[in-house]
Parts: structure tokens; sequence; C-alpha cells
């Protein structure tokens, strides 16, 4: 076979195998698409804490009593359709929402049965019961009790706070061990007690110069 024969029959020879070989080869395998990422779940909404009726009742008393306020960024809430062996007493930030809570007793003449649930309100002296509505944290003072915070009734229902001397002050029948054992906190003369070793961390928040709101949805 001559030189430009065999290149010929060469050529023929690769250009046959490269056709063979694409014939018979399997053609590539179609790669699955990734799935779609499920859709993200929307966060459930936050339920509502059981005080957040008082506390746009106390929105709107900073806004009644706004020159009253020096400070307006955290406010007190006592919610006194819970009972006492719950913790009732809220220091809200109304900034984050954050709040911290404590236990606090009514007075007995708002629960002259010592039923653990405040039944009645009421402003008159020697009434020995809790009085509802707007309050300005006054002064510090240690007295009887201790480390005290004097309060101003700035509502026709409370305005006689003060005289009254309804304070904040720290108690031992306003205990965790005491509601253990009891089911319930103890009775004040009408003052918002709470447990002694917290009283520091109660009178620090809350300062003078702030709102401390305290009711009942069922009052106004």
């Amino acid at each position: 076979m001559d030189r430009r024969n065999f290149t010929k029959f060469a050529l023929s020879g690769l250009a046959f195998s490269f056709l063979s070989d694409s014939m018979g080869r399997a053609a590539p395998p179609v790669m699955p698409q990734p799935a779609a990422p499920p859709p993200v779940p929307a966060a459930p909404a936050r339920p509502l804490p059981r005080y957040a009726a008082l506390l746009d009742r106390a929105r709107a008393a900073l806004d009644q009593h706004g020159a009253a306020f020096a400070l307006r960024d955290r406010v007190g809430i006592v919610d006194f359709d819970a009972p006492s062996k719950d913790m009732r007493m809220h220091i809200v930030d109304l900034v984050s929402g954050q709040a911290n809570s404590y236990l606090v007793s009514h007075g007995r003449g708002s629960d002259p049965g010592h039923s653990g649930w405040l039944h009645s309100f009421s402003n008159e002296f020697n009434s020995l019961a809790s009085c509802q509505g707007a309050f300005r944290t006054e002064a510090e003072y240690v007295g009887q009790h201790g480390r005290s915070m004097r309060l101003a009734g700035l509502d026709p229902q409370n305005n006689n706070a003060e005289a009254r001397a309804i304070v904040i002050h720290g108690a031992d029948y306003v205990t965790e061990d005491h509601v253990a054992t009891w089911g319930k906190c103890g009775r004040s003369e009408g003052c918002f007690a709470v447990a002694p070793h917290l009283v520091p961390q109660v009178l620090g928040l809350l300062g003078q110069g702030r709102l401390l709101y305290s009711g009942k949805l069922g009052a106004a």
C-alpha cells in the first residue's frame, strides 16, 4: 500500500472509530434540579401578657399626668385581677417590653375573709384597703419596715394615699416560702408590700419620679 492510500485508510479508520464511539456511548444523565427549600414558617405571635390591658391604662395615665413624671422609661403595674399567690407586680421597660415580676400584697380591708383575692378598693382613711389608679413614686426612707418608698396618688380614687401612708415596703408575709406554706400572701394595711430581699431591686428599678399603676380590669 502506498503512502497516500495508507494515510487515507488511517484517517478513515479514525473517523469510523470516533463515530462508533459517539454512537455507542450513553447520553450523559440529566442531573435532577435541587428541590426548592420549603417556605420558612412565620414565627408564632407572642402571647400578650395578662397585664397588657392594665399596661394600656398605665400608658394613658402617663399621658394624662405627663408633667408629673420625670421618668417615662419604666412603669410599675399591679394586676389585682390576679390572686396574691401569683407574681402580680410587674416593672415593665417600655422600650424593650421586658418585665420583672414580683409577689405583692393587698390590704386586709380589700379582702376581709383573707381569700387571697382583692375584692374591693377604698381611698378612705382607716379602711386598711388597697386603692387603685396612678401613683408617682416619691423619695425613699427607712421606717418601721426598713427601706421603703413613699407614693403620691394622682387620681380621685387614690389621692389620700400619701396621707394614709400607702407605701412600698418589705414584709415576710410576701415571700415564696410564705406562699408555699399558706397558698397566698399575707395582707397589708393597704401598702404594696413585697419580699424583703427584693426591696432593693424593686425600689432601684422604680426610682423616684416614675409611674406605679394598680387596678383591676373590672374597675375603672
